[in-house]
């Protein structure tokens, strides 16, 4: 994808105005995922000088959170790739990030200033997602407000905050927006969180069901918890290495309470508030990105 490469030229030249050799080779180590938040700018803003900026800026914001997200949870693969902080060390990926953030919010405070404002709240938001997501590993939570709520905060705060930035630059609807950006960050996270258990491994480029080895209740295991007969079981499961007999329970009791079933519906059911939202704004590739996602295979 052609812009996309435009985002990835602004994102070089912004570490090279750090004037530090260091920061460009670990740029190049950075793993590129998606690029959803680019995507999801230009559909809304057009490709130009100021939404291209705008993409790298949150590009360097959700990169850096990433490398402080694997220094956090330990992690020594990050897409497939071996993670800044296993190539290194965690010291270098937590000042790696502190320069991509702070490059990020001096080139936002150039920025329309309800831009600037929009997008540095979320990053507010998002590192208090991350200290949610680890108290939330402590114990077994079984509150639906508390995942929600961090899952708000941690992932779709930003994409909700790059979806509302565009429409301001675009002279759009920004709420309309805003509110796409949020469910579509809502349900982004809830699909992760259900192909955690229903893809395997390889599929995955990680464990299968680990997020309930690391102490992460998502969606469907709240449902399951409140469904299922023997919750003692499930609970003494929590934050251990699975068997795959556990494993096997597990999913065998996935399916016959429809926690799985029912966590699909309520990601789809965001997914289509979404797409009723921006109905009028006559932007079909909107439309297409929410579809794409919630009419996957589980």
């Amino acid at each position: 994808m052609e812009e996309l490469q435009l985002v990835k030229n602004q994102i070089k030249t912004f570490v090279e105005e750090c004037k530090d050799e260091k920061s460009l080779v670990l740029l190049d180590k950075l793993a590129t995922g998606k690029m959803l938040r680019s995507k999801l700018i230009m559909k809304i803003a057009g490709i130009n000088e100021e939404s291209i900026k705008l993409c790298a800026i949150v590009e360097m914001i959700h990169a850096a959170s990433l490398l402080h997200d694997d220094v956090i949870d330990e992690a020594d693969t990050r897409r497939g790739q071996a993670s800044v902080n296993a190539l290194y060390d965690n010291k270098t990926s937590i000042m790696f990030g502190d320069v991509l953030y702070s490059k990020a919010f001096t080139e936002l405070s150039q920025m329309n200033r309800d831009v600037a404002y929009t997008v540095s709240n979320a990053v507010t938001l998002l590192s208090i997602g991350e200290m949610l997501d680890v108290d939330l590993t402590e114990t077994f939570n079984t509150s639906y407000d508390k995942y929600f709520d961090m899952i708000y905060k941690k992932t779709a705060s930003l994409i909700e905050a790059s979806a509302a930035s565009a429409a301001i630059l675009a002279g759009r609807d920004k709420e309309k927006y805003a509110l796409y950006g949020k469910n579509l960050g809502l349900a982004f996270q809830m699909i992760d969180d259900i192909l955690d258990i229903t893809q395997d491994s390889q599929t995955l480029g990680k464990p299968a069901m680990l997020d309930f080895v690391e102490g992460k209740v998502t969606i469907p295991y709240l449902l399951l918890h409140e469904r299922v007969e023997d919750k003692v079981k499930l609970e003494s499961l929590y934050k251990k290495p699975l068997t795959d007999t556990e494993s096997s329970w597990i999913k065998e009791q996935m399916l016959s309470t429809k926690a799985l079933e029912d966590s699909v519906n309520q990601a789809k059911s965001l997914g289509l508030e979404a797409i009723e939202a921006v109905k009028d704004e006559d932007n079909e590739s909107l439309v297409q990105i929410m579809s794409a996602m919630i009419h996957r295979d589980f």
